[in-house]
């Protein structure tokens, strides 16, 4: 067993929260004066933990006995809108228990891992449902980009409602990894999926629907880049933002010729839909 820990401002409790919310091994401690937080993630292996630093830095250390046999419960599944149930069950007689009780639903399982994206959180859960949205607008025959894909939730929801071709990205080379994982599993193929800097890129397709679950402040210098992805009337789905910085992220938008007339609040966290600013004035 090992831990990997990290000692961290207390402003950046929920950011850390949502890069491992799924993950049931994460703990965050407020240490005495509540301006420190320690945040631990245990491990099964020394490699586990070593991605992380090399994410986040910090450092692992081995611990000589805890209890890690203790089993998890797996959480209750979520309903997306009509049409999919979104589960972490991974065992084969639990998928079909599940498939027995909400027929007429698509069951998405995504097991938790060290990769952001199981389904339950307010943010990635809000862009599902106007994914959804967009793609009953949209019928058949559109093309989907996923910046920062964590486990490939939304590509694979995108494939399942039709899209292709698809683009999944991320810059976390472990979350490259289990969404090339998720997709097997889910039977979605032609997923294209890269291990690549956002704030770099330089993107030579453009695409009708583009989501971008990410943090507020990565948002705010992805829109160069963003503005070169979407095609004219495209749809733009923007998540992981907190609300104390939605207004930044949406003055940023605006700057690059975007607005958001949709925006769902969940909570402390901030999902937008929108889409070129002179089409939807027109």
């Amino acid at each position: 067993m090992w831990v990997w820990e990290k000692l961290s401002a207390a402003k950046w409790l929920d950011a850390w929260e949502e890069r491992f919310h799924g993950n049931p091994n994460l703990v965050i401690h407020v240490l005495k004066g509540g301006k420190t937080l320690r945040v631990e993630v245990f491990c099964e292996s020394e490699e586990e933990g070593e991605r992380i630093v090399r994410r986040f830095g910090g450092r692992v250390k081995e611990l000589k006995s805890v209890d890690w046999q203790k089993p998890v419960e797996v959480p209750p599944p979520l309903k997306i809108r009509d049409r999919f149930l979104v589960t972490q069950e991974a065992d084969e007689k639990g998928l079909e228990k599940l498939a027995a009780e909400y027929p007429g639903r698509e069951v998405l399982s995504i097991p938790p891992e060290m990769a952001f994206g199981t389904g339950d959180h307010a943010t990635t859960s809000s862009c599902l449902r106007l994914l959804v949205d967009v793609a009953r607008k949209r019928g058949e025959d559109w093309s989907c980009a996923d910046l920062g894909c964590g486990t490939g939730l939304l590509a694979i929801a995108a494939g399942k409602l039709g899209a292709e071709p698809i683009f999944a990205c991320d810059f976390d080379p472990f979350a490259v990894k289990v969404t090339e994982r998720n997709c097997r599993r889910s039977g979605v193929s032609g997923v294209e999926i890269k291990e690549l800097d956002v704030l770099k890129w330089k993107p030579r397709k453009k695409y009708d629907v583009v989501m971008a679950n990410l943090f507020s402040t990565v948002l705010v210098e992805a829109f160069p880049v963003i503005s070169k992805l979407v095609k004219p009337g495209g749809d733009l789905i923007l998540s992981g933002i907190l609300a104390s910085q939605a207004w930044d992220v949406f003055e940023a938008g605006a700057r690059h010729g975007f607005g958001f007339p949709k925006v769902v609040k969940k909570g402390k966290w901030v999902t937008a839909k929108g889409g070129w600013m002179k089409e939807l004035v027109d």
